[in-house]
């Protein structure tokens, strides 16, 4: 008679071995996921923090931008104020090859400037804007670079 208990003792055992290792495994699972959470929220917020810092940085960096191509507009602008005056000339020979026999002409020396032509002015005018779209163009490459390079010390944390 004793024998026939045996087999639902050890069905017994069995269920409540797998019942504990299950429970065990489901709470180890549960505790890993809170751990993680616990994990993920300090990284997003670490990472808020860096993101903050990054748009601060680059925030600066387009505010120096615009100043500086500010700064180029009105140069150009003044430049182009002088070349309508007639302030802002072509450099033209300013010595004239004469022959070494030729008299020397008496009275005033200095060639007078002749009057700037219409093509000469919208020359002068077309190299104006050539050179602050050169300075722009520049002036955002190196706002770029810095601003790339800033991030990256950022990102790979040598600040």
């Amino acid at each position: 008679m004793f024998g026939i208990p045996l087999p639902w003792l050890i069905i017994g055992l069995s269920i409540a071995f797998f019942g504990t290792y299950r429970s065990g495994y489901h709470f180890g699972w549960s505790d890993r996921d809170a751990e993680m959470q616990i994990v993920i929220a300090k990284k997003n917020e670490e990472s808020r923090a860096t993101e903050k810092t990054m748009t601060e940085k680059l925030a600066d960096q387009e505010t120096q931008l615009r100043k500086a191509q500010d700064e180029i507009v009105k140069k150009q602008s003044a430049m182009h104020e002088l070349a309508r005056t007639g302030r802002l000339r072509l450099p033209t020979p300013s010595c004239v090859q004469a022959p070494t026999d030729a008299p020397t002409p008496a009275g005033n020396i200095q060639p007078s400037d002749p009057p700037q032509t219409e093509s000469e002015r919208s020359l002068i005018s077309a190299l104006i804007d050539i050179a602050a779209d050169g300075d722009k163009a520049i002036t955002k490459l190196n706002s770029c670079i810095e601003a790339y390079n800033q991030v990256r010390d950022l990102i790979n944390g040598k600040q």
